[in-house]
């Protein structure tokens, strides 16, 4: 039975400056439709790089440590037991890092299953996701700049 305060890590993350742990607890659980990680993100460390979703909510607490959060408003820091909800749009766009000296420990609880597209303002990139309870799912992320506009303007979508 997963347990928040010792988790099983079942993910690593090990790109330069987004090192981090995650334990996928509420598909541990057997949750289908609700998803719910545990975040451990080293010092100097952030879980996941500044984004957006179009259809996903999140609710994050923080179990321990003191990240720093950005949103569009910009910085602040966060203390054990904080909770911050993250809406859907620009408006709920956010950051977790930790500039402390221990590790940071996050609780994190949103949907499962749904497609979603996330964008990423710093790199100027969108992903489409589709996460399943079991694992995979689609994965892709594109650059902006790359996309192709589909409609003439006069005669809809093209085809």
């Amino acid at each position: 039975m997963p347990n928040i305060f010792e988790p099983h890590f079942d993910e690593s993350r090990d790109q330069p400056g987004f090192r981090c742990r995650r334990a996928r607890v509420g598909r541990q659980a057997g949750a289908e439709r609700l998803g719910a990680s545990v975040w451990e993100v080293p010092p100097g460390q952030a879980a996941y790089p500044y984004h957006f979703h179009y259809v996903e909510e999140e609710l994050l607490f923080v179990l321990s440590g003191r990240p720093s959060l950005r949103t569009p408003e910009g910085w602040r820091d966060l203390g054990p037991g904080e909770t911050v909800a993250f809406t859907v749009g620009e408006g709920g766009a956010h950051q977790l890092v930790n500039r402390g000296e221990q590790p940071v420990r996050l609780l994190v609880v949103s949907p499962n299953g749904a497609p979603d597209i996330c964008v990423y303002p710093d790199s100027d990139k969108v992903g489409v996701y589709e996460r399943v309870s079991q694992g995979g799912g689609l994965r892709e992320l594109y650059r902006r700049s790359d996309a192709v506009d589909y409609y003439d303007g006069e005669q809809g979508p093209a085809v």
